[in-house]
């Protein structure tokens, strides 16, 4: 049995006013932000749904539900290094992650570079093993009226 295992995970939010807009744990200085019980970070959200689904274990919303308030306005890179640590203990590592962000709004290629730094500090890994893309929904739907973002992610484990 291979050592290697995939995971994927998708997170939508829909954008409010008046709240902080979080991304890959980088903040942005807009007026508006993500709905949701924590910082609503779906870029996070997504990558740490990846990790779980990689080692077989529930989704976010079982380690961190939305009806508890522990977790109200949290921010999110504590929850990414919470799963990191769940899957530590399982005897896992993280190998690398993929995610893309889907969004109309705010613009995030100037933030790339530190959605990367910020998301490799919360998973012990190097820069270079963490890769976010931006796109666009070329005005279709909720997303592409820029009502709503949405990030798909894919992580790669390791049995240690």
């Amino acid at each position: 049995m291979s050592t290697l295992r995939i995971g994927h995970g998708y997170d939508i939010h829909r954008i409010v006013p008046g709240r902080p807009m979080v991304l890959g744990g980088v903040r942005f200085e807009v007026d508006y932000g993500l709905d949701g019980h924590s910082d609503a970070d779906c870029l996070t959200h997504a990558i740490c749904d990846a990790l779980l689904g990689a080692a077989g274990l529930p989704d976010i919303g079982h380690f961190f539900p939305n009806t508890d308030p522990a977790y109200k306005n949290i921010d999110s890179q504590i929850l990414l290094r919470r799963v990191v640590a769940a899957l530590e203990e399982r005897g896992y590592k993280p190998v690398n992650i993929d995610a893309s962000l889907i969004a109309e709004k705010p613009k995030i290629f100037p933030r790339l570079a530190e959605m990367k730094a910020a998301l490799a500090n919360s998973t012990g890994l190097p820069v270079g093993a963490v890769g976010v893309k931006a796109t666009t929904n070329e005005g279709a739907d909720d997303i592409g009226r820029g009502l709503a973002i949405a990030a798909h992610a894919v992580c790669l484990i390791e049995k240690r």
